[in-house]
This record gives C-alpha cells, structure tokens and sequence, in this order.
C-alpha cells in the first residue's frame, strides 16, 4: 500500500466512475484499474463494485473510505504545517539562550531583524538556559540557533563569536571596596565569593584568572545563572566576579573594574554543524554575523 494507492482510492469513491477519476488524477484508466486491483488484493476484500457504467463503494469499501479521508487531512495539515515553519520567506526559529542575554541582547537582535525584515514571515520561540542546557537543547534539535559560551571538546557544535561582556567584581553597597572605582584580583580574593557551578560555561573562565594570580578564592556559594548571583551579592551573601549585565544598573550593589584582568566572557552563536537549516534559520544566522556586539 502506497501513498498514491491512497489518493486513487480518495479520488474514484468521490466521482464514482474510473475514466473521470482517471482524468482527474491525470493518470491512464489501466493505471488506476491496476492501483485499485492492488490494493484490494492486498487488502484481502473489494472496495468497489459495479453499478452500470460506475461504481460504487462496498460496505468494506465505505468503511476504508472514513479511515483513508481522515489519513489524507491529517497528512495534508502536517505538509502544510512544515512549509509553513520551512518557507523561503515564513517560518519559526527556535532559540535557545544563557540568561545573562534575555533582558537585552536576545530581544534586541531579535526586534532589529524582524524590523529590518519586515517582508519575512518570521516567528521566535525562546528558552532559556545554562550553557549545557542550550548545547544539549542543539544536539537534540530542539533549538536551531544558541547563543550561549563556547564549550570545549563539541565537535558536533559550530561555534561563532558574536559579542563580549565585560567582567566585572560586584559588592554590595557600603562595602568595604565600595569607595573604589576598580579593584586588584587580590584585593577581591579576600572576601568570600559568590561563585559559578562546575557546569557554568564561565566556571571555566574565572577559575582561570584565580589561578594565573595564583590565588584560591573562598567560595561561599555556588550558582549557575546571573542574575541570582547579583542578588545573593546585593543581599550581601558575597562578592563576585561576574559580566556586567544590565540588572546590576537595578540592584543595591557596586560594580567594580579590575585592574590586572582584562577578561571577557565571549559570546557565542552555537548551531549544528552539518545540520540543515531553513532558510529563515540562515537568514537570521547570517544577519548575526554581519553584527557589530564587540
């Protein structure tokens, strides 16, 4: 039983007589004749039968016939659904993002694309997460596009610098550092610290200024996401060494430069490699690109 097989059957119970269904179908009336023959035959029973120069459904016939309509509307709605998520010019991107980028840089990169592209037909789903959760998100297919920090050893996973934030000490207000404009590594390490989870794609890259000052800091708590980091530290639970995101501007907390780092946390644009694509997805992949976030 085929696809076609189908389609035929649809079309000779709906006019009843095989040469019209055949013009209809543009096919010869021996081709239908012989797709009707074989799916009878592999259906063990007749679906037709003659009535002068017609034919009509059998009962066995009538009962096929509700099971192969709602086939072919259920078929017919997933093909139109896919062309409407995979057009040149319609679709939907899903992303997937860190937290640190949901209050501006997604929204914002979002919101000039769909502006600057108003003959597309473009539709966004967001989620959020930590790195691995995006990286995995990607592998699954769940996720066309993330932006998140680049992990190492994902050859699965191409990755495309797109941005950069500052890294910066935050302290509470009336903090002892507080009076200064920017600070020593050193100087920090002498607070406990709010500090990220072994599975923050940052871990990495503020373990490594600790251990080029050959300092060991005293980790108070571990966290994975920004902005909870920030309010542990504006309740005074700590200091950190985090990106200088925008919610820092709205919590009672000092943001500090240091003096002997110049680290940045590199934002990446995280896709499949090898995997297809829509053209919307391309797109907006190649409009990122083309952006200026250094």
């Amino acid at each position: 039983m085929n696809l076609n097989q189908l389609y035929y059957f649809s079309k000779l119970a709906e006019v009843e007589h095989y040469t019209k269904a055949a013009e209809a179908l543009d096919i010869s009336q021996p081709s239908l004749s012989h797709a009707i023959g074989s799916l009878e035959k592999e259906l063990g029973t007749k679906l037709f039968e003659k009535q002068g120069r017609n034919v009509a459904l059998t009962k066995y016939g009538r009962i096929f016939q509700e099971y192969v309509e709602e086939s072919l509307r259920i078929l017919d709605t997933g093909m139109q659904k896919v062309r409407s998520l995979t057009g040149q010019t319609e679709g939907v991107i899903e992303l997937g993002y860190i937290y640190t980028l949901g209050s501006e840089f997604v929204p914002r990169i979002v919101s000039d694309f769909l502006r600057t592209h108003e003959e597309l037909n473009v539709r966004f789903r967001f989620t959020v997460g930590n790195t691995s959760e995006v990286i995995q998100g990607l592998k699954e297919e769940r996720f066309d596009i993330g932006f998140c920090s680049m992990t190492e050893k994902e050859s699965g996973i191409q990755f495309t610098p797109v941005g950069t934030e500052n890294l910066v000490v935050v302290v509470p207000k009336g903090h002892p550092l507080s009076e200064e404009q920017a600070v020593f590594l050193e100087e920090a390490a002498a607070y406990p610290q709010i500090y990220y989870t072994s599975n923050s794609g940052l871990r990495p890259v503020v373990d490594k200024m600790f251990e080029q000052m050959r300092i060991k800091p005293e980790i108070a708590y571990e966290i994975e996401e920004d902005g909870s980091m920030a309010g542990l530290v504006a309740q005074g639970f700590g200091i950190a060494v985090m990106p200088e995101i925008p919610i820092l501007k709205q919590l009672n907390v000092d943001v500090l430069g240091i003096r002997n780092q110049h680290e940045k946390r590199y934002i990446y644009m995280a896709r499949g490699r090898d995997k297809y694509q829509t053209p919307v997805v391309r797109r907006f992949a190649d409009y990122v690109k083309r952006r200026n976030f250094w």
